[in-house]
């Protein structure tokens, strides 16, 4: 077996290129989401020198690829059954080597928050620990969507660690509030790949972002608030239209969408933050859209 990929028949040969199959892997279109979250956390937890955002930046790019990574890798007998295009069951590349890169990217994710201090070093390990738990057993039990989220809110916490003011209130209400909607949006892209009918209830955990925004921005902040609320809202629900209002219901196309959705979930934690800083967040949402066009989110 050979480390990056099996002999290729020419039966085989329209598969996807190495190249791309290292990206569909890696889910590579919602980095996007994962760079709001660094920057968003960094300026809660008190902003600070710009340069400790590069390790943390890398680092956080390690995690997130090295944990999708090791999702097709303990997931490749469901894969071989029910998603025989991702790229270990269509033999792109072996297991083995998923294996073997999804282990070293956590290895590196660890090294590049150690860089910084104890504290961001510390939650690097939980973080690295959430992240196996979760790709271990995310297909084993119903709990699943809250060991996700759990990895976004170490992760979050964690970049937060580094800034002048460390884990501030309204850091870590702002990961609660981002957990929360990773736990409605997993808990609706669990039926994607099995199918059957999505319940109403998760979207209760989607709408959370908005109570802590509608409390945050209040005073004179409250009309911008509104805004930024009014639009986080309807783009959920066009997103949700996909599912529930739809005669052929498309969870792919919501799941992707809510997972963009995620760069506007950081938007509400900055609330009132100057302008530059909304359009930056706007960019970001934009490009997950436009990564979504040529690499799978899910």
């Amino acid at each position: 077996m050979g480390f990056l990929s099996e002999p290729m028949s020419a039966t085989e040969s329209n598969r996807m290129s190495l190249g791309r199959a290292l990206l569909v892997l890696g889910r590579a279109s919602n980095l996007p989401t994962v760079w709001s979250n660094v920057f968003v956390a960094f300026i809660l937890g008190g902003g600070g020198a710009w340069e400790l955002l590069i390790p943390i930046m890398l680092g956080a790019i390690f995690f997130y690829l090295g944990g999708m990574y090791l999702n097709d890798a303990f997931d490749v007998g469901f894969d071989r059954q029910h998603r025989q295009e991702r790229p270990i069951p269509s033999g792109a590349i072996s297991e083995r080597a998923v294996w073997i890169l999804g282990i070293a990217q956590l290895g590196l994710g660890i090294i590049c928050f150690s860089v910084i201090s104890r504290v961001p070093y510390s939650l690097s390990i939980m973080l690295t620990a959430s992240i196996v738990v979760y790709d271990a057993l995310h297909k084993r039990v119903t709990f699943s969507p809250v060991l996700m989220s759990l990895c976004r809110f170490v992760l979050f916490i964690a970049v937060a660690s580094i800034g002048e003011q460390g884990i501030t209130g309204i850091a870590l209400w702002s990961a609660i509030a981002l957990s929360s909607y990773i736990v409605g949006l997993s808990y609706v892209a669990r039926r994607e790949s099995t199918g059957g009918l999505v319940a109403y209830w998760p979207c209760l955990f989607l709408a959370f972002p908005t109570i802590l925004a509608f409390f945050v921005n209040a005073g004179v902040y409250r009309f911008s608030g509104l805004i930024l609320i009014t639009a986080f809202a309807l783009w959920t629900i066009h997103c949700l239209r996909n599912i529930y209002w739809s005669s052929q219901p498309q969870i792919g196309k919501a799941v992707s969408h809510l997972l963009a959705g995620i760069v506007i979930v950081d938007l509400l934690a900055l609330g009132h933050v100057d302008m530059s800083w909304t359009i930056s967040m706007g960019v970001l949402f934009l490009a997950a859209l436009l990564f979504q066009r040529f690499i799978p989110a899910t």
